[in-house]
C-alpha cells in the first residue's frame, strides 16, 4: 500500500563517507525525514574516497536506521582502481542490486547520478513496471562532459554514455542539477524540457564548531608550523590533476620557499601521485580524517587549493568548495578560467584563479596570499558570506520541499 509521503532515495554514496556526494545524499534524506516524509535510502556500503569497503561493513544486505531514515546497504563490486571497465562494472553491479531490491510503492524515487548506469537501470525498472512513482534524477556530475574533459571516453564509449545519460534524464519526471551551467547543458545537449529542470545548489554541510587556533590545530595534526600551509582536501582522482600540486611543491623545494602543501584524502590516483612525489620535501599526503580532525585541518590551513586537470571545466562543481567557504580561508584555484570552479571563486570573491597545469603560477599565488594579509582576510569573509547566503542547507532543503510538493501535492 502506498505510504502518504514516502520517498525512496537511490545512491551509491551515503554517510559515513565524509566527502564527495555522500554528505548531500544523506543530508537530503535526513532533511526530508525531519520534514515529515517517510524516507528509505537504498545505498552501497561506505567505500569512498579510499575505494575499499570500510571496516565493519560489507554484508550482502545490511539494514539500519539513522535520524528517521531507513537505510538498506547493498554489497557491490568496489574496484581499487576505479577507471574504465572496472568503474562501469562497479556501477552495473550496484544497479543490478537496485533493480532486484524491494522498493515498495513510494510517491517519489530520487536517483543520484553518479552513478549514471545504476540510475539508468533503476529508471528502466520504473518505466517497464509502469510504476506510479515520480522519478527525480539528481545530477551531481555530468558523465558525458567528464569523459570528454578527462580524455577517457572516445568513440563508441563516449557515444554510448551520451545516449544513456540523455535517455535517463529525459525519462525522469524532474531533473535536479547543482549549477545553472548544468541546467543549460542538459537542456541544450540532452533535450530535456526546461520546465523539468530545477537548480538546487549543494550546501555547506559542516556543523558550526568552536574556532580552533591555527597553531594549536597544526600541533594536534603534526603539521609544519611557521610556514604557509596550502591544503587540498577530497578525492584524488583523474579530474583533480594533482600532479600539478606535486610539481608546485617540487618547485617550492628548488626555491627554498616557506610553504608546505598538504593533500588530504584518498582516491584512485593516490598511489600514483605518491610515487610521482618521491623526494619532494614540501608536500605531505594525509590520510582521510575524522570529522573532528577535519575541522582541525580547516583551521590549520592558510590557503585552500582547488586543482583541476587541464581541460576540465564544466563536468562538476567541486564539493570541497562548500567546506572551504565554511572555514573562512582564501582559495587558490588552478583551473580553467572559464569553468564552473573559476566562476564560483569569482562570484563568491573568495580567492584567485590561476591557469590549470601551471605549477609556477600556483606556487606564486599561494606565496602572494601570505604576503597580503588584509586581502586574504577579506577573501575568507567573502567565502563565509557566500556560504550563508547562497549555500545554506535550509535554503536547499526548502527548494526540495517545494519541488516534491509540485510533483505530489499533499492531500
Amino acid at each position: 500500500m502506498r505510504s502518504p509521503h514516502a520517498v525512496v532515495l537511490l545512491g551509491l554514496n551515503y554517510s559515513p563517507e565524509p566527502t564527495g556526494i555522500a554528505p548531500y545524499t544523506s543530508g537530503l534524506a535526513t532533511g526530508l525525514a525531519d520534514s515529515g516524509f517517510e524516507v528509505e535510502a537504498l545505498v552501497a556500503h561506505p567505500h569512498y574516497p579510499e575505494w575499499t569497503i570500510k571496516e565493519g561493513y560489507g554484508q550482502w544486505l545490511a539494514t539500519e536506521g539513522s535520524r528517521g531514515v531507513r537505510i538498506r546497504r547493498y554489497l557491490h563490486y568496489v574496484p581499487r582502481s576505479p577507471r574504465g571497465i572496472r568503474r562501469l562494472l562497479s556501477e552495473l553491479s550496484f544497479g543490478l542490486r537496485l533493480i532486484c531490491a524491494r522498493w515498495g510503492d513510494p510517491e517519489v524515487v530520487i536517483a543520484v547520478s553518479p552513478s549514471l548506469f545504476a540510475t539508468a537501470m533503476a529508471t528502466l525498472r520504473l518505466r517497464l513496471t509502469r510504476s506510479r512513482s515520480k522519478l527525480i534524477v539528481w545530477v551531481q556530475d555530468i558523465y558525458t562532459l567528464g569523459l570528454s574533459e578527462t580524455g577517457e571516453g572516445s568513440g563508441l564509449v563516449g557515444r554510448l554514455t551520451r545516449w544513456v545519460e540523455a535517455w535517463t534524464l529525459r525519462a525522469a519526471d524532474s531533473v535536479v542539477v547543482i549549477h545553472s551551467r548544468f541546467a543549460d547543458y542538459v537542456v541544450d545537449e540532452f533535450g530535456v524540457e526546461p520546465k523539468h529542470v530545477t537548480v538546487i545548489r549543494n550546501w555547506s554541510h559542516l556543523p558550526t564548531m568552536e574556532t580552533v587556533d591555527a597553531a594549536d590545530a597544526r600541533k594536534a595534526l603534526g603539521w609544519p608550523a611557521d610556514v604557509t600551509l596550502a591544503v587540498h582536501t577530497g578525492n584524488m582522482g583523474v579530474k583533480q590533476g594533482l600532479e600539478n600540486v606535486v610539481d608546485a611543491a617540487r618547485l617550492a623545494d628548488e626555491r627554498h620557499a616557506s610553504v608546505h602543501f598538504i593533500l588530504v584524502g584518498d582516491g584512485g590516483e593516490r598511489k600514483k601521485l605518491q610515487n610521482y612525489a618521491e623526494g619532494v620535501s614540501r608536500l605531505t599526503f594525509q590520510a582521510p580524517l575524522s570529522n573532528s580532525a577535519y575541522h582541525l585541518a580547516l583551521s590549520a590551513a592558510d590557503v585552500f587549493l582547488v586543482n583541476e586537470k587541464p581541460g576540465v571545466s564544466a563536468m562538476a562543481v567541486p564539493s570541497k568548495l562548500t567546506s572551504y567557504f565554511h572555514a573562512g580561508r582564501p582559495i587558490v584555484a588552478a583551473t580553467d578560467p572559464n569553468g564552473i570552479a573559476a566562476s564560483e571563486i569569482t562570484e563568491s570573491r573568495s580567492g584567485v584563479v590561476v591557469p590549470a597545469g601551471d605549477p609556477s603560477a600556483l606556487l606564486n599565488a599561494v606565496l602572494e596570499m601570505d604576503s597580503t594579509a588584509g586581502r586574504t582576510v577579506l577573501y575568507g569573509r567573502n567565502g563565509q558570506e557566500y556560504r550563508n547566503k547562497v549555500l545554506g542547507e535550509g535554503v536547499a532543503i526548502n527548494c526540495w520541499l517545494r519541488l516534491l510538493e509540485s510533483l505530489t501535492p499533499r492531500r
